[in-house]
């Protein structure tokens, strides 16, 4: 980028390498330009942008700045790039704003999103920003906070749009033409009757091609796909994945509306879920917030325990070792195949368990599925040891004799078979306990599978050589 370049030349690309431009670039101009006064340049440079590209580089302005930015956009766009923002930034950004102004901010946020900033604020804030709101508006940013952060209701909004069943086609596209500015969507519109009870659900297009006077009750959906209000988020975000929906309808325990979940956020809810997955996967616990932004005391919690757990659950490694001692010390070459044969057990077992964690999370396969996939199993684990000690004898002749050979392929075999099982049945396991399968992890099967590795190993070898 040269010196030349003007802010107004300049476009926010996320492939900095590629563009040459990045957020902390763009924020160093914006701040020139502020002690400047330019604000006019600022404002035609953000006006030609989109707003989640216009928070990364809000991000990365000074405090103070970034309020200047954010004053420099219409209110409703306000609102919506502070639900861009990362949460630690939307919490720092919301402290540093007057009362009056983050309630008008806080109003125009959508209701979802609003309610999530709510959750992240300290107590004194939420006392001091709560009355200001309407009663309309407390009442529902504290039931939407009121939610459990694993449930559906955490990730749903009251922004949805509502029809009468006795209304017509024209009278339905009115309606929604009054409530298009604060529903979330108007593509799918939802029947309810007196007590708020969903009885049915329209799309858009089923309005928009009905004759005038045909009435929304014989053009509704009276089956409507939806989720409980305190079902597991991932369940909303999965019948949204498998019946296509643009948004899926709430229910409570009365079957009551009381919100529904978009499809952009079933999609984050799927991104943390896989996030949170492969924490699991990798013996980690989860985050509450980005990497970037956790502390090294969080990341040092995070990761302590299990390294822990492991260290004294591969001591049993070694004593299997202690115990062998004769017969290592008769037959010391049985040492070069040690890392060798231990690395096949856990790979196997890694490969397995993978496998059978994403297909339990998907729902291609389901615990009752566990017989069958048991049998074939041992037959691709059982043909997968053989080649590989086929492979492995070679070597094994080379270093040791024939003697040797057989040992280091009667363990292969069984080693590989060992592992792939292990690393099938935990997931199956797991589910069964009712804990997240993910933690079926690759470290926790490679530490079991070094044990028991190791002591099929040197039990063979101690069996077979002493003849």
């Amino acid at each position: 980028m040269t010196e030349q370049t003007t802010l107004s030349e300049m476009r926010f690309d996320p492939d900095a390498e590629a563009a040459g431009i990045d957020a902390p670039f763009i924020a160093v101009e914006i701040a020139r330009l502020l002690a400047a006064g330019d604000v006019a340049t600022i404002r035609e440079f953000i006006e030609s942008q989109e707003l989640a590209d216009v928070a990364a580089i809000a991000e990365e302005l000074e405090a103070g700045d970034d309020l200047k930015l954010l004053g420099l956009l219409p209110l409703h766009d306000q609102a919506e790039l502070l639900g861009y923002l990362r949460p630690r930034a939307q919490v720092d950004l919301a402290t540093r704003i007057p009362r009056r102004e983050l309630v008008a901010l806080m109003t125009a946020m959508s209701h979802d999103e609003r309610a999530d900033l709510y959750k992240q604020l300290d107590d004194e804030a939420k006392e001091a920003i709560l009355p200001a709101f309407s009663k309309a508006e407390r009442e529902d940013l504290r039931r939407l906070a009121a939610y459990e952060e694993w449930t559906v209701g955490s990730v749903m909004t009251s922004d949805y749009a509502t029809l009468k069943p006795d209304m017509t086609s024209s009278q339905a596209i009115e309606a929604l033409r009054a409530q298009a500015i604060e529903a979330e969507t108007i593509y799918y519109a939802y029947i309810i009757d007196d007590a708020r009870k969903l009885i049915g659900v329209i799309s858009l297009r089923d309005l928009l091609t009905a004759r005038p006077r045909q009435q929304v009750s014989d053009l509704m959906d009276t089956e409507p796909v939806w989720t409980r209000v305190d079902d597991e988020q991932e369940e909303a975000a999965r019948l949204i994945a498998r019946y296509d929906l643009l948004a899926l309808p709430v229910l409570d325990a009365e079957n009551g509306l009381v919100g529904i979940v978009t499809a952009d956020d079933a999609m984050d809810v799927s991104q943390d879920e896989v996030t949170e997955d492969f924490y699991k996967g990798a013996i980690v616990q989860p985050l509450e917030i980005s990497v970037s932004e956790a502390t090294i005391t969080m990341l040092y919690k995070a990761r302590i325990f299990w390294l822990v757990l492991l260290v004294f659950g591969n001591i049993f490694s070694g004593a299997g070792i202690a115990y062998f001692e004769d017969t290592i010390a008769a037959h010391l070459s049985l040492l070069f195949f040690l890392p060798l044969l231990i690395a096949s057990g856990g790979n196997a077992g890694t490969q397995s368990a993978t496998l059978m964690v994403r297909a339990l999370a998907t729902g291609d396969v389901r615990p009752a599925d566990f017989g069958t996939l048991l049998s074939r199993e041992v037959v691709i684990a059982l043909s997968l040891g053989l080649t590989m000690a086929v492979a492995v004898s070679f070597i094994g002749v080379w270093r040791g004799g024939p003697e040797i050979a057989l040992v280091v392929a009667l363990a292969m075999v069984s080693i590989v078979l060992m592992g792939a099982l292990i690393g099938m049945c935990l997931p199956f396991i797991f589910a069964k306990l009712n804990r997240d399968p993910a933690a079926a992890s690759g470290p926790l099967v490679t530490s079991i599978a070094d044990v028991l590795g190791v002591l099929i190993y040197f039990t063979l070898a101690a069996q077979l050589l002493s003849l």
